[in-house]
């Protein structure tokens, strides 16, 4: 399974668990800046592998290059984020000889499911690997809870720098509103 960060790992993971799948994660996400950000994330999944007792797999690819990638398509940056990780994720499953792949970005109600969905069986198709479809999103309350239960780290961005400054426009934006109301 991709592990885009623990919140997010915490259902598809019990719950692959409960059917009796055997679960190994991969964190790879080069999309992910700071890089203090990226290294609280990935000391996440390392906790949640403890916690879970499941091996996770990291290729710590910390990639400047590719936000600068999304920022000149701006309009397809997540598109070009979710290519770029699930096309590693089955070269990587290919290479480990794998039986299936799944990605917890499909938990995310933020996340655009169908675009995951296509890449995922596009990739699926071109290495032999099946791709493992679940509509985590189902669960994505209770696994927020569960990872607050285990004291994870909850970021309020997706990862990329412009989604980090779409975020930060917002709170902003927030505060400015609280405190007009605040002002009458």
């Amino acid at each position: 399974m991709h592990m885009c960060c623990a919140p997010c790992a915490t259902f598809p993971v019990e719950l692959l668990k409960e059917k009796g799948l055997d679960v190994e994660g991969l964190f790879y996400n080069p999309n992910i800046h700071p890089y203090e950000e990226f290294k609280k994330r990935e000391e996440q999944v390392k906790k949640l592998s403890e916690i879970y007792k499941i091996k996770v797999h990291f290729l710590p690819d910390f990639e400047q290059q590719l936000w600068e990638e999304m920022k000149d398509k701006s309009k397809n940056r997540c598109g070009t984020c979710y290519q770029k990780r699930i096309a590693r994720l089955f070269k990587f499953a290919k290479v480990e000889k794998f039986d299936a792949v799944t990605t917890s970005m499909l938990v995310s109600p933020y996340q655009d499911h169908e675009k995951i969905k296509e890449l995922a069986t596009m990739y699926s198709e071109k290495y032999g690997i099946p791709f493992y479809y679940e509509d985590f999103r189902v669960g994505y309350r209770e696994g927020q809870e569960k990872a607050k239960e285990h004291g994870f780290y909850k970021q309020r961005y997706c990862g990329c720098v412009l989604s980090l400054l779409e975020t930060i426009e917002q709170i902003s934006a927030e505060e400015k509103q609280k405190r007009m109301v605040a002002n009458g």
